[in-house]
């Protein structure tokens, strides 16, 4: 959950939002009642994530639901071209 500030009041309390954001959290700045930016940690190489655990956090903070399969149905990306060249064709359109 983050926690929310007006501009006002982030504009007197940078340092110490800064010093927030820096052990994790995640600050909501509003704009007439209205979320207008958020300051969130910066993830450095020791910090990445793996897409696996990044999705499970945005489920558990409720931006995505989860996705329903059918029983045996693979997870997994689908070919999009089905035919080889299919960049260089593109490419090709483009001039």
């Amino acid at each position: 959950m983050s926690d929310e500030y007006s501009l006002y009041q982030a504009k007197a309390k940078l340092s110490a939002l800064v010093r927030q954001v820096r052990e994790g959290s995640t600050i909501v700045i509003t704009v007439h009642g209205e979320p207008a930016a958020e300051l969130r940690p910066i993830e450095t190489v020791e910090r990445k994530r793996t897409l696996t655990e990044r999705l499970a956090e945005m489920e558990a903070r409720g931006e995505l639901s989860p996705t329903v399969r059918k029983r045996g149905e693979k997870l997994g990306l689908q070919a999009v071209a089905q035919r080889p060249g299919a960049l260089k064709r593109f490419l090709g359109e483009r001039d």
